[in-house]
């Protein structure tokens, strides 16, 4: 009784960090569509989802702790307890960078001063990456951690052209310093949302084959 009841708390633990992983990608995808179509009703509906995401954060804790404390999990047991442990500091990152994006609509008057296509693109390809290593935990898939990670370097690129954009565009118009300026800390939100899709990568590819490699 006492393993099987052992097995079932690594099951519920992986369960519900992937819970927790389908509320960051909600409130990713939300915040972001909040911010593009500059709508405070989502946003406001998103920044509402952090209580659900820091209660599934804690029960996660909770799991971990029980399993540490009381059933000592060994070799590849204790990988998983360990990955699970920083994917989930991982995801609550993302939600909170999702949150920071959520609270931009609400400090924009009068639309973009630039259409957003670069940044929608570097949010898609962040999305790909957060669906994809969570994917890569689920099936525990090492090759698919790595695909993922990989796209990385599109979103740098990404990021470092529209920066450099919006700089330009402030040295030639100060008039429109402070939504630049908003939509600075918006590609670095991403920028940032796409290394924390990285850590989930390597976490995947240390639960899967023990070994610890950078892979952004």
């Amino acid at each position: 009784m006492t393993r099987e009841r052992y097995f079932q708390q690594l099951d519920l633990l992986k369960e519900s960090v992937l819970s927790l992983g389908e509320m960051s990608e909600l409130m990713f995808r939300d915040s972001m569509e909040a911010v593009i179509d500059l709508n405070v009703d989502l946003a406001n509906r998103t920044l509402a989802l952090e209580t659900e995401a820091n209660k599934l954060e804690e029960r996660i804790e909770v799991s971990i702790f029980d399993l540490l404390a009381l059933q000592q999990p060994m070799a590849s047991d204790l990988r998983l307890v360990v990955s699970a442990l920083k994917i989930s500091a991982d995801l609550r990152r993302i939600v909170g960078l999702s949150i920071n994006i959520a609270k931009i609509p609400g400090k924009i008057e009068g639309g973009h001063i630039k259409p957003l296509t670069d940044t929608k693109r570097m949010a898609d390809v962040t999305a790909y990456m957060l669906a994809n290593s969570l994917k890569a935990f689920e099936t525990r898939n090492p090759e698919l951690a790595r695909a993922a990670a990989v796209r990385d370097d599109e979103v740098d690129k990404i990021f470092y052209a529209v920066w450099v954009e919006l700089l330009e565009m402030m040295a030639k118009d100060t008039s429109i310093i402070s939504k630049a300026t908003h939509l600075l800390f918006l590609i670095r939100y991403l920028e940032r949302i796409a290394d924390h899709c990285c850590n989930i990568c390597e976490s995947v590819v240390y639960l899967t084959t023990a070994e610890r490699v950078k892979l952004n």
